[in-house]
């Protein structure tokens, strides 16, 4: 067999590892492993008519290949946002000649797609991703691919499994900084305000808030009080013997009455960039309090540097266990953790829902603040 892998989406640490695991377990069974790069722009770039003009795209991978990749965060095989599903007139490649026009105005290369795979010879494919990423790989599958998906995201947000490539390694990052950033918080005697990644989840900054130990967290699933928020702060700044106070609030989080803060064009799958709600907060604490604020935008930050231990054993234990079930004669599946075990469930899974924090659980919406009124029987990611 010749198998297809490509990744994404945002880059999260652990992708390289997947890779590897994967690529591995695939040469075990002497089968053949081969990247595509620009996740699915690879595909929909790629000119079957012209394979030498198109081999940049594709990455042919063996152990030696992949020998290293795994120390380092990010993926060897680049990434991008593309839907083939969904491309603007302008960015459809000249040699595409099937593509068909959708109601938007946007074009379906899924059939060249299709094409591609088939051209380049690939049995089985291994996408890598968040739900959007994943989403188009279900499309594919029920067009006659075989796929096996992999989850990934540091929002940990893919609808089906518990947890996501790149999850643990965010939360860890982000708790360094918050401690780091006591620092000068303390210093000038200040309130910090943190803002991470997170669009429609807060569960990285709930958890990661939680154990830094922060004053407030603001998760985008509860608008939030300003005022409130701002006197809360305050009273947390004055009840510390060093007189600061820290704040985290999601990038998708929003205040009552107002709006998620987003700028830009929006993606092939709707998104626009987010960010500025730290700011705009910070802003707001300041003019209702009189303190000064420190703000910080962890950003990149937070899925930056190699992966830590969890989302090395993950990402590879997924890689492994997708070449496995596929020698097993099995496809259309998602990898998964549920209950503390590795397990699959159908590829559109992912679409089937959506993953939010368990408000009545996990928090606080009087305090703003991580709570678990009784630990036993709860996940091992409560936050």
């Amino acid at each position: 067999m010749r198998i297809g892998i490509l990744t994404g989406g945002g880059d999260v640490p652990g992708l390289n590892p997947c890779i590897k695991a994967a690529t591995r377990a695939a040469e075990t069974l002497g089968w053949e492993m081969v990247g595509f790069r620009r996740g699915w722009a690879g595909p929909l770039n790629y000119n079957p008519d012209d394979k030498a003009g198109s081999d940049h795209l594709l990455m042919p991978l063996d152990r030696s290949r992949v020998r290293k990749i795994d120390r380092t965060g990010g993926t060897v095989l680049h990434t991008s946002r593309t839907k083939p599903s969904k491309v603007k007139k302008e960015d459809v490649p000249s040699f595409v000649k099937d593509a068909t026009l959708n109601e938007d105005g946007t074009y379906d290369c899924t059939a060249h797609v299709l094409r591609v795979m088939e051209s380049v010879g690939i049995d089985a494919l291994i996408p890598i991703g968040g739900d959007d990423t994943l989403s188009y790989g279900a499309r594919l599958y029920q067009e006659g691919m075989k796929t096996m998906s992999i989850p990934k995201t540091m929002d940990n947000d893919v609808f089906g499994t518990d947890y996501c490539i790149g999850f643990s390694t965010a939360v860890t990052r982000s708790i360094d900084a918050i401690t780091g950033l006591r620092t000068s918080t303390g210093s000038h005697e200040r309130i910090a305000v943190v803002e991470l990644f997170g669009r429609n989840s807060g569960e990285t900054a709930l958890m990661s808030g939680a154990l830094a130990d922060a004053d407030r967290v603001l998760i985008a699933e509860v608008p939030f009080d300003v005022n409130r928020v701002a006197e809360m702060l305050a009273a947390d700044r004055a009840a510390n013997p060093s007189n600061y106070a820290m704040v985290c609030v999601s990038e998708g989080a929003q205040m009552e009455g107002g709006e998620i803060i987003e700028r830009g064009e929006a993606d092939a799958y709707g998104h626009r960039k987010l960010g500025g709600i730290g700011q705009m907060l910070g802003d707001e604490i300041k003019r209702i309090t009189g303190i000064n604020i420190i703000s910080q935008n962890l950003g990149y930050i937070m899925r930056a540097g190699a992966p830590d231990a969890l989302d090395q054993m993950v990402s590879r234990s997924y890689g492994t266990m997708a070449v496995q079930l596929l020698a097993q004669g099995q496809h259309g599946l998602m990898m998964a953790l549920q209950d503390g075990k590795y397990t699959t469930v159908p590829g559109d899974t992912c679409i089937q829902g959506e993953k939010r924090v368990d408000i009545d659980a996990f928090y606080d919406t009087e305090t703003y603040r991580p709570r678990v009124d009784q630990i036993l029987g709860k996940p091992m990611f409560m936050y």
